[in-house]
């Protein structure tokens, strides 16, 4: 047997593996706007790509109407021979509905699975999905309707309705029952999942990243009895005489013959806007729905004369010997090419770089991009591109034209200070790597412009996060949160080979990527020093309320009063109370001293330690882990910088496998000696005259941390 198998063609066997493998893909379809081409997507009518979003429709004068469809180019497999059930899908999208006239009615958007990719169904309660006469047979639409029609029998102008070759809906839900007003302008996020197997199909609508515990909808639907083998997917939106814009923000899709179908809230949920234009290919190569006779043709040539075991060349007739020698010869004269271009490019880049007064051998960087790259990102740096503002520069979203890839493009404010906090940046997170850091992906240095480009964090920063967003962030996030900025404090304190004391730990500078971990970012004050030696003092800098007392007399930032900052965040993260309030409004007051670090230890003394929790949790959290948390909090806060403990030890406290040291029921005062400060000030700083003003009258002189939320720079 083995004789026979060894006889039997190689060739042939290894054709029948790749169309095992192909098989297998060609089942299986994925995709998000990160990895689709401007190829990848067909758009049809009205529809058409603004502001790195799919706009459905346009901007027509009152009382014209419009519709447009976007569809993913490739057909998707959703039936298949061998199995009795469809496939199964899910898929994740942002989108938003403005009206550029209120008053005017509107129209809707829709979720469509359809046979065809080349028609447009009619505007108004058509939606673009399907026209007066019908043809579009086949389709399956899950419609998001801000227009009650009487003809399609709707509820009103504001719900969620199932399509199935039909616009009247064979199923509705009213949105106004989970408080989503479509017509809002705000960002509505939809889940749709549908198990081919048991034939069940969820669909969730929620303004919040978080996909809701219950579906909005749920319905039991054989869809095998509507599609064909092949449809394609994506999204049609029409309007009525009216002035609305159909938004899709963010799309994501898959789909399989598995049993059990990945869920869409498996995933972290994706970002509010993707990119369009990745060159890079799709995740799925799927062949269209029937191949031409000409390409079918040409197929079984090849696979006739691979499989006919005749040799065509004088290559392959001289040998496997003189095949393997030409083909190492072939690839030692490459390498040995390969080398003298590098060496030549590399000579000729340095003599460039020369002039350069940042010079790319000393900065560890992925990348360095041009600086017409970069204003092109940013369309010249246009203020509506404005999503943040750091230490010392500006931070903007841009777009990438080479990959379509969406950055954070952070801008150096035009002074020697800003200068010179950017190089420092620059020079410190170039070298270090870890899952809870802002990953930069590189720099740029031009036209007395310096330049970093960022991973955009999707979810914005933990203080947007706990302050400015209409959902409550939920107790599990926030504990998760605490703990990745923990690892990136204990990797920067102690796993470095240079110790990185941050110096501007807070809420604004820990941003959330998709599946909200933490990032920490913004190293513009940051300072390296060697481990176990001691810093160099400088002017306090950072924002009040996080600043640790002994930081503000002496000016010198250690690993412990990185810690302390940490402790204030935490607390923050707990109470849902900023460290400093400069206005009190909220019922539970916190009184007339609005230091959050002071008021929580008094709770501690009064043994009501839990009325810190986040009234907006509304008790859904677990009372131990919240106390565990807290008491972490207040022993990073202590006031004398010796009792808190590392950021290892941490680490290790809210994973259990450290025990919580013993808090006094006070919070401690830290006094100073005058004369011992007063030295302490002449060994570690020059520059300080005017920082601190001390009574000689005094003997001894005590300060406790507060403020008003200032920035110290």
């Amino acid at each position: 047997m083995t004789s026979n198998l060894a006889k039997f063609p190689i060739n042939i066997l290894v054709w029948f593996i790749l169309l095992f493998c192909f098989r297998s893909t060609f089942a299986n379809t994925e995709f998000d706007f990160g990895t689709l081409t401007l190829s990848s997507l067909k758009l049809l009518g009205d529809a058409h790509l603004g502001n790195n979003t799919v706009m459905l429709t346009r901007d027509l004068a009152v009382p014209n109407s419009g519709a447009g469809k976007v569809l993913y180019s490739k057909p998707v497999r959703f039936r298949q021979p061998e199995f009795d059930f469809p496939a199964s899908f899910s898929t994740f999208f942002s989108f938003s509905v403005t009206n550029l006239n209120p008053s005017s009615i509107g129209g809707g958007l829709a979720f469509v699975l359809t046979p065809g990719d080349e028609l447009v169904g009619d505007a108004g309660g058509y939606m673009g999905i399907l026209d007066a006469e019908g043809t579009q047979i086949g389709t399956i639409a899950v419609e998001f309707d801000t227009l009650m029609d009487v003809e399609f029998k709707d509820i009103n102008g504001n719900h969620v309705g199932l399509d199935l070759n039909s616009m009247v809906s064979t199923q509705v839900g009213d949105l106004e029952s989970i408080g989503v007003n479509l017509k809002s302008g705000d960002l509505v996020n939809s889940w749709i999942e549908y198990s081919g197997s048991s034939g069940e199909m969820n669909i969730f609508v929620s303004y919040s990243n978080l996909k809701p515990k219950e579906p909005f909808l749920s319905v039991n639907i054989n869809i095998a009895e509507y599609v064909n083998d092949f449809m394609f997917v994506g999204f049609s939106g029409s309007t009525q005489g009216s002035t609305e814009i159909h938004n899709i923000e963010w799309w994501s899709f898959s789909s399989s013959f598995d049993a059990s179908p990945k869920s869409a809230g498996a995933v972290a949920p994706p970002p509010p806007t993707g990119s369009l234009m990745n060159p890079t290919a799709d995740s799925v190569n799927l062949p269209p729905p029937s191949m031409a006779p000409s390409e079918s043709n040409s197929t079984t040539n090849v696979l006739q004369d691979k499989s006919s075991g005749k040799c065509h060349s004088n290559f392959c007739k001289q040998g496997p010997g003189a095949v393997v020698g030409e083909v190492t010869a072939g690839a030692f004269f490459l390498a040995f090419a390969t080398l003298v271009l590098i060496w030549l490019y590399s000579k000729k880049f340095k003599r460039v770089k020369n002039s350069e007064i940042m010079a790319s051998d000393i900065i560890k960087m992925p990348k360095e991009f041009s600086y017409k790259e970069l204003k092109l990102a940013t369309k010249d740096f246009i203020s509506t591109r404005v999503i943040g503002h750091g230490a010392f520069g500006t931070v903007y979203k841009g777009i990438l034209s080479d990959t379509g890839g969406i950055v954070a493009v952070k801008r150096c404010s035009h002074n020697g200070q800003g200068k010179a906090e950017f190089l420092t940046e620059l020079s410190i997170i170039g070298t270090l790597r870890h899952r809870n850091l802002v990953r930069l992906q590189g720099w740029c240095h031009e036209k007395g412009e310096i330049l970093l480009v960022y991973d955009l964090m999707p979810n914005g920063s933990l203080d947007k996060a706990l302050f400015e967003s209409r959902m409550v962030l939920p107790w599990s996030h926030r504990r998760k949160i605490l703990l990745g900025v923990a690892s990136a404090l204990a990797y920067l304190h102690q796993e470095c080979e240079n110790q990185v004391i941050h110096r501007d730990i807070k809420s604004s500078n820990i941003m959330l990527d998709e599946g909200f971990n933490a990032r920490l970012g913004d190293f513009g004050l940051a300072r390296q020093v060697e481990h176990d030696k001691s810093p160099d003092a400088t002017v306090a800098a950072g924002t009040m309320g996080y600043l640790a007392p002994e930081y503000l007399l002496t000016g010198r930032a250690t690993e412990k009063t990185d810690v302390f900052s940490y402790g204030a965040v935490v607390l923050e993260v707990a109470s849902g109370r900023r460290p400093i309030e400069r206005e009190t409004t909220r019922v539970e007051k916190v009184g007339v001293n609005s230091n959050l670090v002071e008021w929580v230890w008094g709770l501690h003394r009064e043994g009501t330690l839990l009325n810190a929790a986040d009234s907006r949790l509304c008790g859904e959290f677990n009372e131990q882990e919240m106390r565990k948390v807290l008491m972490v909090g207040l022993a990073c806060s202590h006031p004398d910088p010796m009792a808190r403990p590392t950021m290892r030890i941490v680490v290790q406290m809210l994973e259990g496998e450290a025990e919580i040291p013993i808090v006094p029921r006070t919070r401690p005062s830290m006094s100073f000696n005058t004369s011992h400060l007063l030295m302490t000030l002449q060994d570690s700083v020059s520059d300080l005259n005017g920082l601190i003003t001390l009574s000689p009258s005094s003997s001894e002189n005590s300060f406790t941390g507060g403020g008003n939320g200032m920035d110290l720079v």
